[in-house]
């Protein structure tokens, strides 16, 4: 294929035009203790500290990287993309700089691209590889976690290792090939979706299942899957007695994703588990986290209650006033019988009641107790199931039917299809929503609408999705996915969508070549991956995007540039996937499905078109884009174009792949890209923290709202004023209600002033800059006359004590602190406060915050 260059000039480097510079990346635990370090890291300069740690504590490879590199030669390869290897006696480290993760990343995906003949000639390869190296190092766009994980490693540095058990298809033969070593093929793709039979121990099975997914997510992906097949509780089984059903199963693959770390990182392990609506077991999975939830809040609960009635019990054992000889004895201990009664009566178990008496007894003077809490990685949440999985209920429109008249509904046996118990199906959906509403699980996937845009049906339904449920395909396959930052192509009130369609297409062929590089945990997954060649392109930052041009989040402009953006994405990617089967040919799976195809292209095509008739084989129509809303100009007729190319071109040549586009949420990858939102969402606060290199954070406002108070026409000192009323002033110096001078009447010097000075800049709240740690505890006791008890009570109000009233301390919070929100700002007009609406309300003050409708 021809290359064109659209960030680069030939014979000079992608980077020449962007400045680099050198610093440190650190993360701490919250008692100060160093978890990771590294210095002299070289990142982009306009990387902010965040995208660099996530940079060097993700993606850098900590070791086995050569110090020397010596080419290996390949006949058939240009001398410049020959792979690299450990020069003899050489040292080894890690990464260190951004340019060599671009490097490795692009410079495998040219090296693949050449050998499966993707480009035209040398000129088009050079062109490829400098455009994604751009690309990467200017935030434009970014691969998904295993592509930073594993591509590359053993084109640039030679690193390898023992086979894992994968698998992959030969591009050159066709022939399923099982790998050899861990790197020469990586594994690139993120979402897998893998099926399940109802047998325990053969392939394909349960068991066989727990070692694909740990095999998955050692390398840093996802996977999912629909546990339909397994037969439900005290359904027969072949051998005698009866199913312990399906949940028993899926507590023992909870056990086993939670003990694997992501690529062998701090990221959880990926995973999904799907149910059909109609499965005997799906009341008590809809269930599942509800209760094992309520178990944390009673393990967080029991243990506190625990640990009070034992320190008063071993308080008591201690009484002074009561004689050696009687202190245990509670008909001669009042303190200790009153414990023992308060014990008692919150039901604390009587054998922990006599056991602290006995430690008593043995002369101790404390007990230890565990105290659990509610955070998400603490023991508590370790302690219970159903923690490492997103869970989802499949429903059809034949159950949502039976809901809206309500019907009764069935369950049926997997064994044999007969029905196992007979329920009401609101009582069912009621079931469902109070469980999301109580744990935000479980989701729901619709799979009716989601057959009837399926690509493929002649090879089989659709029956699970990935972990985030953007991918959705045939079971056993797998999709890499990549997002492009859209505010990147944004400048003032335009949009660049020569630039975006640029840069859709060389991100098709580069998910592309990574299908045919990659290798995979099964052979199942090899052979359906190459057969139908699935790919995800997406985009991040629409929320901010929305926001830098003025425009709410929650407007029908807002939604049809969102519509557009997606059109042409989609549009293009497939006319590129076209283009390619031109070259290369279709997928093998498409003949069989090509009218199929065919037809759902064809509807895109209309939607594209605004059309609100003459759809094929939809139930449920979709939503057209309406192109007059969308004030982007151009950006509604390029998603026309698109979808005319994208039908007009598979229609003669076929597809690449049989599918190309999916919107991920982008949470890792967001965050390299320094995107303020992630896939389609809107921002979550107009003021965030921002961290420093060294450690420490600072308060900045989300850095679209300047841009759009600009493009709204704020001159740049209403601007500096809205916006710092947002951040506050991170000082009490000169502020209302209570300010320095007020505060050194209350006996405050100018030392402890200094030290109040430092603790004020970033805080949240400046209650929290008014405590013993931070002024001092002699200053605290001696000055200002507050006692220990007061000081070690976690809910003492230093400023309420020091005679500040709520108003006075309000009105000092928002001149420091900030409010948090544009909401009351000076100068900001009424008409504008949507276009800086989000997800939440902000701060103290903020009131508004986006609609459920908006978000859907």
């Amino acid at each position: 294929m021809k290359i064109r260059r659209q960030f680069t000039t030939p014979g000079q480097s992608p980077y020449a035009s962007i400045p680099f510079h050198t610093t440190s990346s650190e993360i701490r635990n919250p008692d100060g203790s160093v978890v990771f370090r590294q210095d002299n890291i070289e990142v982009p300069a306009s990387w902010s500290q965040v995208a660099s740690d996530v940079l060097a504590q993700k993606y850098f490879r900590k070791a086995g990287i050569p110090q020397d590199l010596v080419p290996v030669e390949e006949n058939t390869v240009p001398s410049w993309l020959w792979r690299r290897a450990a020069a003899p006696g050489t040292t080894f480290s890690g990464e260190t700089s951004a340019r060599q993760v671009f490097d490795r990343l692009a410079g495998a995906w040219t090296y693949w691209g050449w050998k499966g003949n993707y480009f035209d000639g040398e000129e088009d390869a050079q062109a490829f590889f400098d455009e994604m190296r751009y690309m990467l190092c200017t935030q434009m766009a970014a691969p998904n976690s295993p592509q930073w994980f594993n591509t590359g490693l053993h084109w640039a540095y030679g690193i390898d290792g023992p086979a894992q058990g994968h698998f992959y298809v030969d591009f050159k033969t066709g022939e399923l090939t099982a790998s050899q070593t861990a790197y020469e093929h990586p594994q690139p793709h993120a979402c897998f979706i893998q099926g399940i039979q109802d047998d325990l121990v053969n392939d394909g099975g349960i068991m066989d299942l727990w070692l694909r997914e740990a095999r998955l997510f050692k390398y840093g992906s996802g996977t999912g899957s629909n546990f339909s097949n397994l037969r439900g509780k005290g359904e027969p089984l072949s051998g005698g007695g009866r199913s312990s059903g399906l949940m028993s199963f899926l507590r023992i693959g909870d056990r086993a994703a939670g003990a694997i770390k992501s690529g062998g990182t701090t990221r959880r392990a990926a995973k999904m588990v799907i149910v059909d609506i109609d499965h005997p077991d799906v009341e008590e999975f809809v269930s599942w986290k509800v209760q094992e939830e309520q178990k944390v809040a009673a393990l967080v609960t029991g243990s506190k209650l625990n640990k009070q009635h034992a320190d008063a019990i071993m308080a008591a054992c201690q009484t002074p006033s009561v004689s050696k000889e009687h202190r245990l004895n509670p008909k001669e201990n009042p303190a200790l019988k009153e414990a023992i009664r308060a014990a008692r009566k919150d039901l604390i178990p009587e054998n922990y009641v006599q056991r602290v008496i006995q430690l008593a007894q043995q002369g101790h003077t404390n007990v230890d107790f565990p105290v659990f809490d509610k955070d998400w990685d603490s023991e508590a949440y370790l302690t219970v199931s159903g923690q490492n999985s997103n869970n989802t209920v499949r429903v059809t429109n034949e159950f949502l039917e039976a809901v809206l008249k309500d019907k009764d509904w069935k369950l049926k046996r997997r064994t044999d299809g007969s029905t196992h118990r007979t329920v009401r199906a609101k009582d069912l959906w009621d079931k469902i929503s109070f469980a999301a509403w109580a744990c935000a699980d479980p989701g729901i996937q619709f799979d009716t609408t989601i057959n009837e845009w399926h690509t493929c049906p002649a090879s089989g339904p659709i029956t699970a999705s990935n972990p985030c449920s953007e991918y959705m395909f045939l079971d056993d396959t797998a999709c890499n996915l990549a997002s492009l930052n859209l505010v990147t192509f944004c400048k003032g009130e335009s949009f660049n969508i020569e630039a975006y369609e640029h840069a859709i297409a060389l991100w098709t062929i580069t998910h592309e070549i990574s299908n045919m590089m990659a290798q995979f945990p099964s052979r199942e997954i090899a052979l359906r991956t190459y057969e139908f060649r699935t790919i995800g392109l997406g985009y991040a930052n629409l929320g901010g995007l929305l926001m830098a041009l003025g425009i709410p989040y929650d407007s029908k402009e807002g939604r049809s540039i969102a519509g557009a953006l997606a059109a042409v994405l989609t549009g293009v990617s497939y006319a590129t996937s076209a283009k390619i089967a031109k070259e290369l040919g279709a997928f093998p799976g498409y003949a069989a499905n090509k009218e199929a195809m065919l037809r759902v292209m064809r509807n895109h095509r209309r939607a594209a078109y605004g059309d609100t008739k003459g759809y094929e084989g939809l139930s449920i129509l979709p939503v057209p884009l309406n192109g007059q809303d969308c004030p982007l100009s151009g950006l509604a007729d390029a998603a026309k174009k698109a979808w005319d190319e994208a039908v007009k071109l598979g229609e003669k040549y076929g597809y690449r792949n049989a599918q190309t586009t999916v919107i991920a949420p982008t949470g890792t990858i967001g965050l390299v890209m320094d995107c303020d939102t992630t896939g389609v969402e809107p921002d979550f606060a107009t003021v965030k923290f921002k961290k420093l290199a060294g450690g420490g954070y600072f308060k900045i406002v989300n850095q679209m709202v300047p841009r759009a108070l600009h493009i709204l026409g704020y001159t740049p000192a209403q601007i500096d004023d809205i916006v710092q009323y947002a951040i506050g002033h991170g000082t009490l110096e000169n502020a209302p209600g209570i300010s320095f001078e007020s505060l050194k009447s209350k006996g405050f010097t100018d030392d402890i002033l200094a030290k109040l000075k430092d603790g004020l800049t970033s805080a949240f709240d400046i209650k929290f800059a008014f405590n013993k740690y931070a002024l001092g505890e002699e200053f605290c006791k001696t000055t200002l006359g507050f006692s220990d008890e007061q000081l070690n009570d976690l809910t003492f109000d230093m400023l309420t004590a020091l005679g500040f009233t709520k108003t006075q301390i309000e009105e000092a919070n928002t001149y420091c602190c900030g409010a948090m929100t544009v909401e009351g700002a000076p100068h900001l007009r009424e008409e504008h406060l949507p276009v800086f609406d989000c997800a939440n309300p902000c701060g103290r003050l903020g009131k508004r915050f986006l609609s459920i409708d908006s978000h859907i």
